[in-house]
């Protein structure tokens, strides 16, 4: 059967949805969907990243540079991404690290989802003593002085729905919507509605936004909730989960300076992210307080 919409699919354990524009196509619709060789490209682009960057599978590099220190050369799509969380790990006082994978790990969030805490958490290593990024004539390596276990989900996959819209822009296809399970990107002439879910009730909304040549991003501690207070939200400097904020949305030009501030608006004052990087947010706290920036153009609902 021949989609008339967008093109859906399961990948890296979440739900894709991605549009392509074009003649006759409504700037308010998701887009059509891709060609078969389109859907293949992206299929092992997002392969290829998950290949790398996965700490829940035993053969990517991730789980390589956990099993011993040395000196790895990274892929090419690495310094972005890296160079997001050194900006983002100064702006939160340490708090938020690619280091919390073992505590993670320990409270039950591992390759094997065993979903059991199986100790206390664990403060992330100190960055400075753990780990050094050099840029080479062939790119960036990664240097540790002991097996490190790097997780990089709070970026990460607001990154990789870059790097899809950029592969597909390649392609000849400027006009797009990436929706990898809330973190999306559109690009071109399209504008999209898109609604701000309630963490509580996914039935409902807090609010609604439209996206033109936009990101928008959103973390909440109920999406990957294991436990009484066991989430994937993880504070480096104690290594557990945080408390006092419940879901975050994030407006940007890219969807992984979206992702990486989402997640840092858990962990410190959106006043200093905005002072960093030009995003609009809107936050929602454990106390039910339902905040947003100046500049934020969308409609909230009390």
């Amino acid at each position: 059967m021949t989609e008339t919409g967008p093109t859906a699919f399961e990948a890296i354990g979440t739900a894709w949805r991605i549009g392509v524009g074009g003649a006759g196509t409504p700037t308010s619709s998701l887009g059509a969907a891709l060609s078969d060789d389109d859907r293949a490209a992206v299929l092992e682009r997002i392969a290829q990243f998950d290949r790398d960057w996965s700490r829940f599978r035993d053969d990517s590099l991730v789980s390589c540079i956990a099993r011993e220190p040395g000196s790895w050369g990274l892929p090419a799509d690495a310094a972005p991404l890296l160079d997001l969380y050194e900006r983002l790990h100064a702006a939160t006082d340490a708090r938020l690290s690619p280091l919390v994978g073992a505590s993670l790990e320990r409270l039950g969030y591992d390759a094997a989802y065993r979903l059991l805490p199986g100790g206390d958490p664990l403060p992330a290593p100190r960055w400075q003593d753990s780990l050094s990024l050099r840029r080479t004539g062939d790119g960036l390596v990664l240097d540790t002085a002991a097996p490190l276990l790097l997780d990089v989900g709070a970026a990460g996959k607001g990154y990789l729905v870059d790097l899809v819209g950029e592969l597909l822009a390649e392609r000849g296809l400027p006009d797009t919507m990436v929706d990898a399970s809330g973190d999306v990107r559109v690009r071109g002439e399209r504008s999209i509605r898109v609604a701000l879910e309630n963490p509580f009730d996914p039935t409902t909304a807090l609010g609604v936004v439209e996206l033109h040549d936009q990101a928008l991003c959103a973390s909440a501690t109920t999406r990957r909730a294991w436990g009484d207070g066991l989430h994937h939200i993880i504070d480096a400097v104690t290594g557990r989960p945080v408390e006092t904020v419940v879901a975050t949305w994030v407006i940007a030009d890219s969807a992984l300076i979206a992702d990486g501030v989402a997640t840092a608006m858990f962990l410190t004052d959106p006043a200093r992210l905005s002072a960093v990087f030009p995003v609009e947010w809107v936050r929602l706290s454990a106390d039910g307080r339902l905040e947003a920036s100046a500049g934020f153009r969308g409609e909230l609902f009390a």
